[in-house]
């Protein structure tokens, strides 16, 4: 099997995070998507091995941020990079909270989401987590940021911890 075929599977990048016991965190992902319409629901892949995938759980409840092109590698790899177990993501960023406490970071994103959490999947490595959305606003007219300009342009890689890294 050629596995480069995966990389012609289009994607986003989005921040996904959480809030629960007094601890919050978010990661980057580009697992996000729409399965529904009416009512709007999106599921969202992330690694067990992350804090914001416990805060999920804990917390009943996700946001998310669709990242625009204005987001930088710093940026990026304070989400993507690093865990939040050992740092404090939002120590410092542009913090806002939906109605439900869920905090969310507006720097360098085009969209917002609120979602409740409706059910979970197991996936091994990965819970797949369908939220239904209870909020969406659009944050500004930047274009999305998508995994191939984050390759391309950007020249970003991909962390151990994504459903889409590729061992050299």
């Amino acid at each position: 099997m050629n596995e480069k075929a995966l990389y012609k599977i289009t994607y986003g990048l989005y921040v996904v995070s959480a809030e629960a016991e007094g601890k919050s965190s978010g990661c980057v992902v580009n697992t996000l998507a729409q399965v529904t319409s009416k009512p709007v629901r999106l599921s969202v892949a992330v690694n067990k091995d992350n804090l914001t995938c416990e805060l999920i759980q804990k917390a009943g409840r996700f946001a998310a941020v669709a990242l625009d092109q204005r987001a930088d590698l710093p940026f990026i790899g304070k989400y993507g990079f690093r865990s939040g177990r050992d740092a404090e993501k939002y120590d410092g960023a542009s913090t806002v909270r939906d109605a439900a406490g869920m905090p969310y970071c507006w720097e360098n994103a085009c969209a917002r989401y609120s979602c409740r959490l409706i059910n979970t999947l197991d996936l091994g490595t990965h819970i797949l987590f369908i939220g239904e959305a209870e909020e969406m606003e659009v944050l500004s007219e930047e274009e999305p940021l998508t995994y191939p300009y984050y390759r391309t342009v950007i020249k970003g890689g991909t962390p151990k911890n994504a459903p889409s890294y590729q061992e050299k």
